[in-house]
């Protein structure tokens, strides 16, 4: 009589979803994330070039991600794609070290007219201060919500820093210093969110959480898109006052 075969149960491989059908269905995700950074961007700024760089992005998500993580592969390409944009925005130098300056400059000069005067601050009353025009200020309060904290910022000036962030960011790398910085900084940024005045607070749910885009945020709180703008560029400079104050962004 044969001995009956012993079978070792094999634990099943989750399955890889087909590529092209991943850039099928995540294309339009592509369009949306780049429309979101361009609204602050100067027009001459050729979006077109921006989705190929997305693309991109998007193309070394699909073929970089590992379905054996627990990570959802919409949060993996969305750190892709945003950083291949973000990437590709430095090397234009749209974020610059001289940017960030500017950048700084107006913060610093926000939070000390707000204490100062003791309520929110007109945009002419930081122009004033900063002795620019209100076209130069709106270019600069653009420039801040592209990208609301930068890597220097928090501290990794080192490219292996950054890549180190990055690598976290992607992959979920277990990586003791990172993932403490971090959370430190989601547990910071979630308690100055809920410091802020009310309709800052409506206007940054609304537009990242329910992710609409400005014009339809507008629509929700019956007031103009350029408002809306002027709401969320207090909200950041705001968040990031509170987290320079809380040490968790850098001066």
């Amino acid at each position: 009589m044969k001995a009956a075969r012993k079978y070792s149960a094999q634990p099943k491989k989750k399955m890889v979803p087909d590529r092209n059908q991943l850039m099928t269905d995540y294309l339009p995700h592509v369009k949306r994330i780049v429309n979101r950074m361009a609204i602050h961007l100067p027009s001459t700024v050729d979006i077109e070039d921006l989705y190929n760089v997305g693309v991109i992005g998007l193309i070394q998500a699909i073929d970089r991600f590992d379905p054996g993580r627990d990570n959802k592969f919409i949060t993996y390409a969305t750190h892709r794609i945003r950083g291949a944009v973000l990437s590709e925005l430095r090397s234009r130098d749209f974020l610059s070290r001289s940017n960030r300056r500017k950048i700084r400059e107006m913060d610093h000069t926000y939070a000390m007219l707000e204490q100062r005067l003791g309520r929110d601050v007109e945009d002419h009353e930081i122009a004033n201060a900063m002795q620019i025009d209100l076209n130069e200020l709106d270019k600069i309060k653009g420039l801040s919500s592209i990208s609301f904290i930068s890597f220097e910022e928090m501290g990794y000036s080192e490219s292996n820093d950054k890549g180190r962030l990055l690598k976290y960011l992607a992959d979920d790398a277990d990586d003791a210093l990172t993932v403490t910085n971090l959370n430190e900084l989601k547990a910071a940024l979630a308690s100055a969110i809920e410091q802020l005045p009310e309709k800052e607070k409506l206007v940054l749910s609304l537009y990242y959480f329910d992710e609409l885009n400005m014009k339809e945020t507008g629509k929700v709180l019956n007031i103009t898109e350029s408002r809306v703008s002027q709401i969320h560029s207090q909200a950041v400079i705001h968040l990031r006052n509170k987290l320079r104050r809380e040490r968790i962004i850098e001066n």
